[in-house]
């Protein structure tokens, strides 16, 4: 920052200052503009508006267009881009088209339309790149009626034809769910030639076609399309796989021949945000045979897929292939890493690549959060919360979401209460559905119902089904039926057609034994069509995952896992477990409990891990219900007979079970 040095001296008073030969405007402004450009902070940047405004530079719209489009470029800095263009005494194009991108550009969508509409009341005529971002921030507030007056001004002003703001047309009707406008507009552009049809133009059309559904119109035009480049084999893909679409998409990614880092990286997301973990996991390290070297986003959606299905040892694979080709903990990747071993039941891993990182950003230190919490770690979740406010990060809705859920696994209620609190008063942050949800969850799990039912009827906003369902299962838990008809009534009356209203009050009734109830509910759902979603597990053995249903019968190792699951069972119950048949929720005989209470996905896994004869120590498995009691005390057990530590992740929590006790010390 020598320059930056020599710029900020003052002039030596012996010196005679020269008469300047040209205009001295135009001999600052390159240098103005190199330092704003090597600007490395904030503070630098400041540093250089102060010496702008001495220097009487600021009417200088070049200089101040680059000091706004940097600011803008600072995090949490768009506040100081709109101070500086306020300050501006007659903003022109230029400095509106730098404000208005700078805005789109941080997702002020709204203030990015209302300075469009004070640079029209100013007379200001808008160009293609005006246009462009403003047709960006339609798209995504998805208003279609403004998008249509955007293109009434467009044809006022003759810019149809310019290809930009075509494009960025036709992509904008097509995410507002306008997608016949959008084709419209690509049919009239014929009258601007050939040229106005650029394969991105065919992109945006085609992708319109995906995002709505109408996959034979998508395929029609692909057809007819004059030039397929990769990136119209990918876009197509992409919108095909977002919309569920996997065979269909695994069709069209056969017959690529060329595939770039952009298509693996598409196929691993898009199978990993369906469900397809281990097929993603399998698609990596396929590009990775292949010679396809992978960016940060296609190392991100793996490390996704390895949190998602539990898988440890891929996850390490993983990391180490990282580290030995040169991928660093940037800001992208960091919180991938930490959420891949924290969701693998890996804290301590988790906690180490935390601490390597140099520069956490809030997302990562949510992330740690969150670990903790999941894990049954309040003390260590407070710790990270202190430090994070320490280093100067405030916390948001998402960091406060997570300490708050930490003290919910702990059972820590007035901790709870106070973080509940702090996040109003202290951060004027307002409570969403998940905080009042996770707030009634601590007092459901503290049995303190009453306190729960109260704390809904005092919300600022109308409960939702998932609060009500929250407060449900903590009546199943505590055995209050007087309260749980009253919570079921509730949730019948918000959504009549989900399955979860009727699961909920017949597991109610089963619980207390009152089985005419259960087959009453059972009935008037089965009436309506609805049924319960399956219990599934995954579990991970040399670096393969497998995945179990409840009553799995279709495994190729099946009589193998039923004999070792008998096995398990019979020597359980001479070391003192008892069948909790109280979780098999039909009027049926005990014996028939048991063998129904032997089917459950997360029992399956456990025996598959055992007769597969790995080294590993640790038993990870992932579950996509909450655990029952039964395979919560059996797992104990098992974890005492076999001297392995056993992990099992539900939708709620981690639990740990270690030497016959478990880490939530049967608190969940």
């Amino acid at each position: 920052m020598k320059a930056l040095r020599l710029l900020f001296q003052k002039p030596k008073k012996h010196i005679p200052a020269k008469k300047p030969t040209s205009n001295p405007i135009f001999l600052n402004q390159p240098k103005f503009i190199s330092l704003i450009h090597a600007s490395k902070s904030i503070k630098h940047l400041q540093q250089i508006h102060a010496q702008i405004i001495i220097r009487k530079q600021f009417s200088n719209t070049r200089i101040v267009t680059q000091l706004i489009s940097s600011s803008s470029l600072k995090k949490n800095f768009i506040n100081y881009a709109l101070s500086i263009f306020r300050h501006s005494k007659k903003p022109n194009l230029f400095l509106f088209n730098s404000l208005i991108r700078a805005l789109t550009d941080n997702s002020y969508h709204m203030s990015s339309i209302s300075y469009f509409v004070v640079m029209l009341r100013s007379n200001i005529r808008p160009d293609s790149l005006t246009l462009s971002f403003i047709l960006k921030s339609t798209a995504v507030l998805r208003e279609r009626w403004l998008g249509m007056e955007i293109h009434t001004e467009v044809l006022k002003i003759g810019l149809l034809c310019d290809q930009l703001v075509l494009v960025n047309l036709v992509d904008m009707y097509g995410k507002v769910g306008s997608v016949k406008c959008a084709h419209q507009l690509f049919d009239e552009s014929s009258q601007f030639g050939d040229e106005a049809r650029s394969t991105l133009l065919w992109n945006v059309l085609i992708d319109g076609y995906c995002k709505a559904g109408k996959w034979s119109k998508a395929m029609d035009l692909f057809e007819v399309m004059p030039e397929k480049y990769i990136s119209t084999w990918n876009n197509l893909i992409d919108g095909v796989i977002k919309s569920g679409e996997i065979d269909r998409a695994m069709k069209l990614w056969s017959y690529i021949e060329d595939r770039d880092v952009v298509s693996w990286t598409t196929m691993i997301h898009g199978l990993s945000q369906n469900g397809k973990h281990e097929k993603a996991l399998r698609m990596f390290f396929e590009m990775l045979e292949e010679g396809v070297k992978p960016n940060d986003h296609t190392i991100v959606c793996a490390l996704l897929a390895c949190a998602k299905a539990g898988a440890l040892e891929t996850g390490v694979k993983i990391h180490d292939y990282m580290l030995t080709n040169g991928f660093g903990l940037t800001k992208e990747i960091t919180p991938a890493l930490v959420d891949m071993y924290a969701k693998c039941g890996s804290i301590e891993n988790a906690s180490r690549v935390f601490d390597m990182a140099q520069d956490k950003d809030l997302r990562t230190w949510s992330v740690m959060i969150w670990g903790c919490g999941i894990n049954g770690n309040l003390h260590k979740a407070v710790q990270y919360f202190n430090k994070m406010k320490s280093t100067g990060i405030k916390p948001d809705e998402v960091v406060f979401l997570a300490i708050i859920t930490a003290c919910s696994h702990a059972g820590n209620v007035d901790q709870g209460q106070r973080f509940f609190n702090m996040m109003k008063h202290d951060y004027s942050i307002e409570p969403t559905m998940k905080h009042y949800a996770v707030m009634v969850d601590l007092y459901g799990r503290a049995g303190r119902l009453n306190a729960a039912l109260r704390f809904i009827k005092n919300m600022s906003i109308d409960p939702d089904f998932v609060i009500w369902g929250t407060l449900f299962s903590a009546c199943r838990a505590h055995k209050n039926v007087q309260m749980a008809e009253y919570v079921s009534e509730k949730l019948l009356e918000l959504e009549p057609k989900h399955p979860g209203g009727y699961v909920f009050l017949s597991n109610v009734y089963a619980g207390v034994g009152r089985w005419q109830d259960v087959e009453r509910v059972r009935t008037k759902m089965k009436n309506k069509g609805l049924a319960k979603d399956p219990g599934w597990s995954y579990i991970e053995i040399n670096g393969q995952v497998s995945s179990f249903v409840a009553g799995d019968r279709f495994h190729v190792r099946s009589y193998e896992i039923s004999l070792k699951l008998d096995e398990i069972m019979k020597k359980a119950r001479e070391q003192g477990y008892i069948p909790e048949t109280d979780w098999v929720l039909h009027n049926i005989e005990e014996e028939e409990k048991e063998d129904a209470l032997g089917s459950h996905s997360e029992k399956l896994a456990l025996a598959f891990a055992l007769i597969s004869g790995t080294d590993s120590k640790v038993i990870r498995i992932v579950k996509n219900l909450k655990i029952c009691g039964d395979c919560h005390s059996l797992m104990k057990f098992v974890s005492k007979m076999t001297k392995r530590e056993i992990v099992v992740r539900d939708i709620k929590r981690f639990h740990h079970f270690k030497n016959g006790s478990c880490s939530c010390q049967d608190y969940w």
